[in-house]
């Protein structure tokens, strides 16, 4: 119970965020179970228009990250979350409008820019609503609230497919839709900052040219690769080509990753609240999740159960790697980054996210499928040696920050006092 009871979000700013996501993801669970059946099923997009359409959408969706974040900046991290909330959920409510391969391509492609223009406000958002030392822990409810919600809009959603009929379909979008609105519109409960960093005369230079941010949010990409698309991507076909065990065992491995994210988020969040703690936590993230490579790699050629055991003991080291990545993520992006300008800091971070995941399929491919326990390995030195790194290079990019964070500017304050 008392474990439960930390698992609600101190009221205020963190619980309207958390209700906010919460709707949110749920839309999102609706889309990922029924949005592709419903273009391949009901519009009639053949599968591999489909495929291409959701790969061109996600370019797109990367490609807006930095000027949305840039935007936010300017506009504001609230109203720009509203605004970018609101129109997501009007566009996925326009999937029900789709006709043909060029409307698909057009609706997914909007709607992917305006999920990543979200997302840079939102992460914005919290940095402006929440003090420094507070945004970590606000950053893992919400993580939590994510595992909940997609969860549950995945469930719904797989309940409504029994139906298959564009009806149910539609009903479905139109709801994620709706909930995409709501979720946006929800941020109307948070307090407008009293004065914008751009109102004070603050400038700060483009994310593009903060040559050790670059460093940071490229070794933040490497260790992504071992993250939530390692489990999606690489492990079913491990388990199906390379190993004896029932494939059923890969349920159990997913429902234990959202169990322990849930529950753990923000116990494991702790002491990754600035620069310093958020480097060690990535580096151990390095160390737990390469520790996890090994362990997946001894299930080839094992009995079936020895296979399973190993799947699973890999699964669990995994999942305390990726929530360690996790809260040393947040920390890094939000203190290394100007106060001014955390819209497009969070774009470039949310790039970076995107990026690592959307090149894990591929590289997990070739190298697990192709070179079976030794690609295991190969992968493991890669997530150790980005964890590894990432201490000395956040030192290197906090000592060239060309500005005053909050946190920084506050100590002399309150030293002074």
């Amino acid at each position: 119970m008392q474990l439960l009871r930390a698992l609600v979000p101190p009221p205020g700013v963190v619980r309207v965020l958390t209700v906010s996501n919460l709707a949110r993801t749920v839309g999102n669970g609706f889309l990922l179970s029924v949005s592709v059946l419903y273009f391949i099923r009901a519009v009639h997009v053949p599968a591999a228009q489909v495929g291409l359409g959701l790969t061109v959408s996600a370019v797109l969706g990367m490609a807006v990250s930095i000027p949305a974040g840039q935007l936010s900046d300017k506009l504001g991290s609230r109203t720009a979350s509203i605004a970018f909330g609101v129109l997501q959920g009007l566009l996925v409510c326009g999937y029900a409008l789709a006709g043909g391969f060029a409307g698909f391509l057009a609706v997914v492609s909007l709607a992917a820019m305006a999920d990543s223009a979200s997302t840079a406000a939102r992460g914005a958002l919290i940095a402006d609503a929440l003090p420094p030392g507070e945004r970590v822990r606000a950053r893992a409810y919400l993580q939590s609230v994510i595992n909940v919600g997609l969860s549950g809009g995945t469930l719904l959603g797989g309940v409504a497919l029994t139906a298959d009929s564009r009806t149910v379909y539609t009903a479905m979008l139109l709801g994620a839709g709706a909930l995409f609105v709501l979720g946006g519109l929800s941020c109307f409960a948070l307090p407008a900052p009293a004065q914008s960093a751009e109102a004070a005369g603050e400038r700060a230079r483009h994310v593009l040219r903060d040559v050790p941010y670059l460093a940071v949010s490229a070794l933040n990409a490497v260790l992504v690769l071992g993250t939530d698309a390692l489990l999606t991507a690489a492990l079913p076909i491990w388990i199906a080509d390379r190993t004896d065990a029932p494939v059923s065992v890969y349920a159990a491995i997913m429902f234990l990753n959202t169990a322990m994210c849930v529950l753990f988020q923000v116990r494991l969040s702790r002491g990754a609240e600035d620069v310093r703690g958020g480097a060690r936590a990535m580096r151990r993230s390095g160390l737990v999740l390469a520790l996890a490579c090994g362990i997946f790699a001894l299930s080839a050629g094992q009995p079936a159960w020895v296979a399973a055991a190993c799947l699973l003991a890999g699964a669990f080291v995994q999942v305390i790697g990726e929530m360690l990545h996790s809260a040393g993520s947040w920390a890094l992006s939000y203190d290394l980054a100007p106060a001014q300008a955390h819209g497009q800091y969070q774009g470039l971070f949310g790039l970076t996210q995107r990026a690592g995941a959307a090149v894990t399929p591929a590289l997990t491919t070739a190298l697990l499928i192709g070179w079976g326990s030794a690609g295991w390995l190969v992968f493991a030195a890669v997530l150790l040696a980005g964890g590894l790194a990432t201490p000395a290079v956040a030192r290197w990019a906090e000592r060239n920050r060309p500005f005053a964070t909050e946190r920084t500017a506050a100590e002399p304050a309150a030293t002074a006092a």
